[in-house]
């Protein structure tokens, strides 16, 4: 059965205990599993939600403040394996997989105490394998630090602009827009950003997985395609128990009615471990286990 409006899924997120106030405080560790490619699951319902008041993006874009909330309380820093594809131009990549060490930005009396801190070792494809990157806020002169990986690591180490023509080669956004933090940021602002072009349709899917672990999907589908959408097709998959967000995938409109959906960018976090004690020489080049000026 086909549902809509903002009522349904309040009351479908209320029930999988995603809308509650009652946010983990220590977030659990699990096991290293296998790498995979993330499935996609995609929904067939394009009807669009009624012209109500309030907006049936409403429940998602409090949920994601709540989570904002909890993550820059709670979470100090993590470690995983992100799983990206993105479409550049007309071209969609391979998936690219890279062990990541993140430590958010945390904040004392509007200061800074300890800075947005990225390192990122790319585990495969062949084309990509052995590069290395760090990135800390504030640092650097707000560079970033990296090589390649193969024969290529000949050509050293290299201090680049995050924004730069090399360091956004093949990619949709810049580094410092990497994190768990920093998705959410971006499903807030996408979301207020569609409720003021009119409704679109939004749905609970449940009993999803990303690395063994429980989710639920919310699917926003825009059926009609204009200007100022960016996806026919979003998902969100949320931890059911950690109450963040551990996939996002947007898919294109068909080129032909009943085609087949196009992948527009796609991220998951996998074997995520949470507060492990990241320090600076996670975030520094010369540490002996990276390969930054090694030749």
């Amino acid at each position: 059965m086909k549902r809509q409006g903002r009522s349904w899924l309040k009351q479908s997120i209320l029930s999988l205990g995603l809308l509650g106030v009652a946010m983990p405080a220590v977030f659990a560790q699990e096991d290293p599993s296998k790498l995979t490619q993330p499935v996609m699951r995609v929904s067939k319902n394009e009807v669009v939600a009624p012209n109500s008041v309030p907006h049936p993006l409403d429940p998602a874009i409090q949920l994601a403040h709540q989570s904002i909330g909890m993550i820059q309380r709670d979470l100090n820093d993590y470690t995983g394996v992100l799983v990206k594809r993105e479409k550049i131009g007309s071209t969609l990549g391979e998936h690219e997989f890279m062990f990541i060490k993140i430590r958010n930005r945390k904040m004392e009396n509007n200061q800074i105490v300890t800075p947005f801190s990225v390192y990122l070792a790319f585990l495969k494809p062949a084309a990509v394998k052995g590069r290395e990157v760090i990135f800390v806020e504030n640092q650097n002169d707000g560079n970033l630090i990296a090589h390649e990986g193969g024969m290529k690591r000949m050509l050293g180490t290299h201090s680049l602009p995050p924004t730069g023509m090399l360091a956004m080669a093949g990619q949709r956004y810049p580094l410092t827009d990497i994190g768990i933090e920093n998705l959410v940021v971006k499903l807030i602002e996408r979301g207020e950003r569609d409720k003021r072009h009119g409704m679109c349709n939004v749905e609970l899917i449940p009993g999803a997985k990303v690395s063994k672990r429980e989710c639920s999907i919310i699917q926003v589908t825009h059926p009609v395609q204009q200007p100022h959408y960016d996806f026919h097709i979003a998902q969100i998959f949320m931890d059911d128990q950690l109450k963040i967000p551990v996939r996002y995938a947007a898919y294109d409109w068909p080129k032909k009615q009943g085609g087949e959906l196009e992948v527009i960018e796609e991220y998951t976090y996998q074997d995520l471990k949470f507060n492990v004690g990241l320090t600076d020489a996670d975030f520094d080049p010369n540490n002996k286990e990276y390969n930054f000026h090694k030749r």
